[in-house]
């Protein structure tokens, strides 16, 4: 299997403090790394996995579901509580939404959450069509490098797998059904803008997301692929703050 230039995983040993962050759907590795490298500069053990079927080619993509995807995510946020005492999950875009579902089922062992550009729904009238068209047609052309700044490139695929899509639609059901079990400290980043992803889907966060510490980011220069854009800087300083108060107060 040849990875893509930017797919491979990535992994920093750090203190005992642990992020693992999750790329978006179609996409990779890549779209995390200067975050990780910024977190890693703070001290932190960073890990950035390659969820299946992603950072190859589109039709391997269509080989897997959100079960899939959801697994490694799992089995990452075990290998780093294995190491380090306290674990933050942060998450682009379909990220955020297995950042969720982590959220749901594995609380107990986060400190706190971060989530850029979630996706819980979506408001384009062919989501209906979906389960119908992606039984017959493979792929539509893909949405990718929605960024503002000149000269990034996420290293998304070109097309829009219409299986992998349907299952991530699936995903999307299950966590706003248990949306109501997430009591981790939540810091919700959204760009004001997004070609992707509308600002429903955060707004639907904020009104249901029931813990008590929950604070919103709002971005105003960048697009969806926030993490490689002109905020991307303020998206790592933010999170930096969002596990340095937690982590201070998880010692106490």
């Amino acid at each position: 299997m040849t990875l893509l230039p930017g797919a491979e995983p990535f992994h920093h040993a750090g203190d005992r403090i642990g992020a693992l962050l999750i790329h978006g759907f179609t996409g990779q590795p890549k779209s995390m790394r200067p975050w990780g490298d910024y977190l890693a500069t703070q001290g932190r053990t960073v890990s950035i996995p390659r969820l299946p079927g992603h950072g190859t080619a589109w039709q391997d993509l269509n080989l897997t579901t959100w079960n899939d995807w959801y697994a490694e995510a799992s089995r990452s946020l075990r290998e780093l509580s294995d190491t380090c005492d306290q674990v933050f999950v942060m998450g682009l875009s379909m990220g955020a939404t297995l950042t969720l579902r982590l959220a749901e089922e594995h609380g107990e062992v986060l400190s706190g959450i971060v989530l850029v550009n979630p996706v819980v729904h979506s408001e384009r009238p062919d989501r209906f069509l979906l389960p119908l068209v992606s039984r017959v047609i493979p792929s539509f052309p893909g949405i990718v490098n929605d960024i503002k700044k000149p000269g990034q490139d996420e290293g998304g695929y070109p097309r829009l797998p219409l299986k992998a899509a349907y299952s991530f639609t699936k995903l999307w059901a299950v966590v706003k059904e248990d949306i109501g079990s997430v009591h981790t400290p939540v810091l919700l980043i959204h760009s004001a803008e997004d070609h992707v992803v509308e600002p429903s889907n955060s707004a639907w966060l904020l009104a249901n997301l029931t813990g008590s510490d929950v604070t919103e980011v709002v971005l105003e220069n960048s697009f969806h692929v926030a993490t490689l854009d002109n905020d991307a800087e303020l998206i790592f300083e933010k999170s930096a703050e969002f596990v340095h108060r937690l982590a201070d107060s998880g010692r106490n």
